[in-house]
């Protein structure tokens, strides 16, 4: 019986689930304005834009191209490029066009919204900021979907609960009022738990393309949870075709879970 009850905790986790370490967003330093870059992933490479200012106090143009360096810390490391190029009103001249190195740059994430930008330029030296993604305005989520999810349950006091492989099915209605909060009921659908509600209601941490959502879970119906467990959705955000996330906590009997979903919109 507990086994279930913890399937279906998982199935409301998975639900409001994860996406995977991709940092495609806008960054910035808080403390100042203007300055910061752009950044675009493609699995373990990234190009990133710079508009930062030169001595004079004029725009000046970097980019850099990074990798992953394969520690499993999240860290991409690679060359920074000073480009220039035509004037602007002016006919393009290849001629013109030029992006010798001018030294190094590493993006390291500190967790799903942060990071620390070191870049270090040729004959001038080493910048090292802390950045934030950079939030422009709010993403509409409210609507009905239909998706799974997969994670894990572990760290259970019995053992016998653990499920180093866990799959679900659900039909999703998310409700939401701007950046404030977000509501997200569950409806199961999966074999195992037909018939089961769950919901998770909390307010919304908004940092560029992701939010957060700092909550309650709240179950009725076969199998249904016990108690108001609290969970933390990170990395929750929609997509072209719908919404996915990731789902952490602390469950019944000690569990530990961590379950990644995706849903596509219905209407």
């Amino acid at each position: 019986m507990l086994r279930r009850l913890v399937i279906a905790v998982l199935l409301l986790a998975a639900a409001f689930g994860a996406q995977g370490k991709e940092y495609t967003d806008v960054y910035y330093d808080p403390a100042e304005s203007g300055w910061g870059f752009f950044l675009v992933q493609s699995d373990t490479f990234q190009f990133l834009a710079f508009f930062i200012y030169g001595s004079d106090g004029k725009p000046t143009w970097y980019v850099a191209t990074l990798v992953d360096d394969g520690t499993g810390t999240d860290t991409f490391t690679g060359q920074l490029f000073a480009t220039t190029g035509t004037y602007f009103p002016l006919p393009w001249n290849p001629a013109l066009s030029s992006a010798p190195a001018a030294g190094t740059a590493t993006f390291k994430a500190t967790d799903n919204y942060h990071a620390t930008l070191t870049y270090t330029v040729n004959g001038v030296g080493t910048v090292v900021k802390n950045v934030v993604r950079q939030t422009l305005t709010p993403y509409p989520m409210a609507g009905n979907y239909s998706g799974s999810m997969a994670g894990s349950v572990s760290n259970c006091t019995d053992p016998n609960n653990n499920m180093p492989q866990f799959r679900g099915r659900y039909n999703l209605t998310v409700g939401q009022s701007g950046d404030a909060s977000a509501t997200a009921t569950f409806n199961f659908v999966d074999n195992v738990n037909n018939g089961l509600v769950c919901t998770v209601s909390g307010p919304l941490t908004h940092l560029g393309r992701l939010y957060q959502l700092n909550g309650q879970m709240t179950c009725t119906g076969p199998n249904a949870f016990p108690g108001n467990p609290l969970v933390t959705i990170d990395a929750l955000h929609p997509t072209g075709q719908g919404i996915e996330g990731k789902l952490s906590g602390n469950l019944v009997g000690g569990c530990t879970v961590v379950l990644h979903f995706s849903a596509v919109l219905l209407n």
